[in-house]
């Protein structure tokens, strides 16, 4: 048995043997020197494994009884791994030469908890791509944006972004961080199920003074909507009641009821948006993402009892301090550099 590796590259798959093919052999050919690399199989029911240990039997496999969904595979599968670093990778992600040592390097000398590398868009390799781009923010209101692509405004990558920097969130498509962090606040939160369970995991992180980074001088290239189409009304409907479980469990630089109440408000906005555009289903998703998050309150509230004491060790790095939904839509602010540095907790 060879010795363990600093770095071990988690993919999670259910039922993805397209992506696996198309993506799993580069992942290999440009991990395997700095990483063990494991795939966390979700009970899929297609030939996933059988194509794993025929084509590589390197690759080590942890399988599932069920599937457990995005928060609970990867914690269920984390289990398993003892590696200091985690490398949290999506399946349809392509990664370059050298894109695990910058990351580490960084993580080691700034003392990063979770990391992710430039995401760009694989089909239009000069974009941004949705989930992460250049490192992951959040507004007041708890709106999550990124540097590089705010809601559906995307850059262009020109080597606008090149300095490492501490931002507030970290990509779930691609992220690095310590199994010790992972393991003390207990991963992933599985009542997300997915979508933003990610933020959540930072949030926890920070409020206990840990530091999130993005790792400018590594780049991988995101594939996108493999698991759900990003203008799906589950997707929707996700995406609204989890940002109401951020909120809830982790907001403490202020009051979480004018909080909430100031999210219902804007989010009955966005459901009369949807009606106005004839989205009725997305209308539909949002207000069952309301009733979804009442009927979980309760859960979410013992959830932030649990993590009282750490308030004074709160980082809020990386927070804009006003409205990105106001700056976007009202003052035409669609691109990351139009924001005002001093907006941002620094």
């Amino acid at each position: 048995m060879h010795a363990l590796k600093n770095v071990a590259i988690a993919i999670l798959n259910w039922n993805g043997i397209r992506f696996l093919k198309e993506f799993l052999p580069n992942v290999v050919t440009h991990s395997e020197k700095d990483a063990d690399v494991y795939v966390i199989d979700n009970a899929s029911s297609d030939e996933s494994i059988a194509f794993i240990r025929q084509n590589f039997p390197q690759v080590k496999i942890i399988v599932l009884d069920k599937n457990y969904g995005f928060a609970g595979g990867y914690n269920k599968g984390i289990k398993h791994i003892e590696n200091d670093f985690v490398v949290l990778l999506n399946s349809d992600v392509e990664v370059t030469e050298n894109w695990i040592a910058p990351v580490i390097q960084y993580m080691n000398e700034s003392n990063i908890a979770a990391c992710q590398p430039l995401i760009l868009d694989y089909h239009d390799r000069g974009k941004f791509e949705y989930a992460g781009a250049a490192g992951g923010y959040i507004d007041k209101d708890a709106y999550a944006f990124c540097a590089g692509r705010i809601f559906y405004a995307f850059d262009r990558q020109e080597g606008q972004f090149i300095e490492n920097e501490e931002v507030f969130w970290a990509s779930g498509a691609a992220m690095f961080i310590r199994k010790a962090a992972y393991d003390e606040v207990d991963g992933l939160d599985e009542d997300f199920f997915a979508h933003m369970e990610e933020i959540d995991l930072c949030w926890r992180l920070k409020n206990r003074g840990y530091k999130i980074g993005a790792c400018r001088k590594s780049t991988v290239y995101h594939y996108g909507g493999g698991t759900l189409s990003r203008m799906s009304a589950f997707k929707t409907y996700l995406n609204f009641r989890n940002n109401l479980f951020l909120i809830l469990k982790n907001y403490r630089h202020g009051s979480v009821a004018w909080r909430l109440f100031r999210r219902l408000i804007l989010d009955g906005i966005a459901g009369l948006r949807f009606v106005s555009e004839g989205n009725f289903s997305f209308c539909g998703a949002v207000l069952k993402a309301h009733f979804s998050f009442y009927k979980k309150f309760f859960v979410m509230l013992r959830k932030r009892k649990a993590e009282k004491g750490y308030d004074a060790q709160i980082n809020l790095k990386g927070l804009y301090k006003k409205s990105i939904i106001s700056a976007f839509f009202l003052h035409k602010k669609t691109h990351f550099h139009q924001l005002e540095k001093h907006s941002f907790v620094r």
